[in-house]
């Protein structure tokens, strides 16, 4: 009986302290003139699945292998793997501080309007939410195609003699893995937490099954010759060039990782559980990923015969020429694509909340539809249902012109990384400036809400870097982002043709002029940055805080 007791009293302490972060956790959306209105699913453990799942680090180092080892060789590959590791580190401690600062949906665009200057803080944010959007839709259309490609893939591997691989074959693959994410995130909304736990576990046990064989089995490598090898198949004027042309390999497989910001609103304790669930993702993921490319690159063989039998994924020649059984190479394959499929689940449910929170805010054509939340649900189907759409008419162009279609997905890298750019940089001017207050002062009524030069005052979260360390990893997460986003727009080759040009430059400056076009005739009358809801902050707000019609 005083077992019972004591189980039932755990149980009610749970509810109460769930219930007390829950209210905490809307008085910080509050504060920022938000109202909660969708269901807090997902805990740490949750969370963190998603961070993994979504950058799937490891999965996408083997994927994208070809990319860093055509530029930059074996020495390049894991040169190059550990800048960009600790790039992403330095970039993602920076997002982390914002968003412990404001754990809101918006993510990008709504710092962008707390840290812009007045005179130009709706056009930067803006800008900033469409590129933001972009970036997420065309990270939706290149995960959902690179899955295509590697079902087609394993169908090559398993049926080499038969199967004729065609254009449009990927397309329908593709439109399959977003009818499933649309399926997860809508229909089994509920089920999307457990899922994202479940296939955690999944992402950790999956690597040993695909390490182990490799290690085991595979031919091996000499350890001078990998370390100190470059190679230059791009045919650039310097090896120098093209390490940082191919080192773009391994930002894309880190791509995804402020998925968990978008999804703020739905997390309990968002301001401290998200910071944690990042660094710790990409801890998890980029140690996972280093292991991956130093087994593949000691068990890698003959790579001519490697491309010859898999010129699009060589990794699965690499496996079959390990284990020498096409079920075993197929099973370890089949590991990669699962969870290529659930990084797609990740990506639909990030583009969905930054689509919803841009027309919430009033910044996107059909913004009183597409800001809808399903009453029984609480999930933005319409957001949903939207992007979705978006993602498939994007796979259209696929059948008409690779070349087109790779200008689209070119996107992702140049979009995201060109909005936490600004945002990061606005945060450097900020901090520099003394313009930010400790958390405590949040709730003084004798704080003041603008600064000496016109900007909003904010304040900052519980997770931060301290004093000049914070401004020393600022500083060197803008370098970061400003070399990457420079050598995003670079094609692979020297020798440029319509097939491999990357045409990530002419789509990013189409949508900047497109969106500024937009705001300037329509938007402008609509979009005043993130809305404040004065009426639940005022419900809502602790005794003695600012309330303010504007952020």
């Amino acid at each position: 009986m005083a077992d019972s007791t004591t189980k039932h009293s755990d149980i009610e302490l749970n509810v109460v302290q769930t219930r007390s972060t829950d209210t905490k956790d809307d008085l910080a959306l509050a504060r920022l003139g938000k109202k909660a209105v969708l269901k807090r699913r997902f805990g740490f453990l949750s969370i963190l699945g998603f961070s993994c799942t979504v950058l799937i680090t490891w999965e996408g180092s083997l994927v994208l292998f070809l990319v860093g080892f055509q530029n930059g060789g074996p020495a390049g590959v894991i040169y190059g793997y550990l800048v960009v590791w600790a790039g992403t580190v330095s970039v993602f401690m920076v997002l982390s501080e914002l968003v412990s600062m404001a754990p809101t949906s918006g993510g990008q665009y709504h710092w962008v309007s707390m840290l812009a200057p007045r005179s130009s803080q709706k056009l930067l944010s803006y800008i900033s939410g469409w590129l933001t959007l972009c970036g997420w839709l065309a990270s939706l259309g290149s995960g959902a195609f690179l899955t295509g490609g590697l079902i087609q893939g394993l169908l090559m591997l398993c049926q080499p003699d038969t199967y004729v691989p065609k254009n449009w074959h990927v397309t329908l693959l593709y439109w399959a893995v977003i009818a499933f994410c649309v399926f997860i995130n809508v229909a089994a909304g509920w089920l999307l937490p457990k899922f994202e736990g479940a296939l955690l576990v999944l992402h950790i046990l999956g690597f040993f099954a695909i390490l182990i064989p490799l290690l085991v089995l595979g031919p091996k490598g000499d350890a001078k010759e990998i370390f100190t090898t470059f190679v230059n198949l791009g045919g650039w004027d310097s090896q120098g060039l093209s390490f940082c042309i191919g080192i773009m390999g391994s930002v894309f497989a880190f791509v995804g990782g402020d998925g968990p910001i978008h999804l703020s609103e739905e997390i309990h304790n968002a301001q401290v559980v998200v910071p944690r669930s990042i660094m710790a993702g990409i801890a998890i993921n980029g140690s996972l990923g280093f292991a991956m490319i130093l087994t593949v690159l000691f068990r890698l063989g003959d790579l001519d015969a490697v491309l010859e039998e898999n010129p699009a994924f060589p990794f699965m020649a690499i496996f079959h020429r390990a284990v020498q059984s096409r079920s075993g190479a197929a099973v370890m394959a089949s590991i990669v694509i699962v969870l290529t499929v659930s990084a797609n689940v990740g990506f639909s449910a990030s583009t969905s909340r930054i689509c919803w929170a841009f027309a919430r805010d009033r910044g996107l054509p059909g913004w009183r539809t597409l800001s809808k939340v399903s009453d029984r649900t609480s999930i933005p189907v319409y957001a949903v249902a939207f992007t979705s759409i978006v993602a498939c008419l994007l796979a259209l162009v696929n059948i008409g012109s690779m070349a087109a279609f790779n200008g689209v997905i070119s996107m992702a890298i140049a979009g995201l990384f060109s909005s936490y750019l600004l945002t990061s940089s606005l945060l450097l001017y900020r901090r520099c400036t003394g313009a930010i207050l400790p958390a405590i002062d949040a709730i003084d009524m004798d704080a003041p809400s603008i600064t000496s030069d016109g900007m909003v005052r904010v304040f900052w979260g519980p997770w931060k870097l301290p004093g000049a360390l914070g401004i020393a990893n600022n500083i060197f997460a803008c370098a970061y982002l400003t070399f990457v986003f420079f050598f995003s727009f670079w094609p692979s080759f020297a020798e440029v043709t319509p097939a491999n040009m990357n045409w990530a430059v002419l789509v990013t400056g189409a949508i900047a002029l497109l969106s500024t076009a937009y705001y300037l005739v329509w938007a402008r009358k609509t979009y005043d940055g993130p809305v404040v809801e004065t009426s639940t902050y005022n419900e809502r707000r602790p005794s003695g805080t600012i309330t303010s019609s504007k952020l």
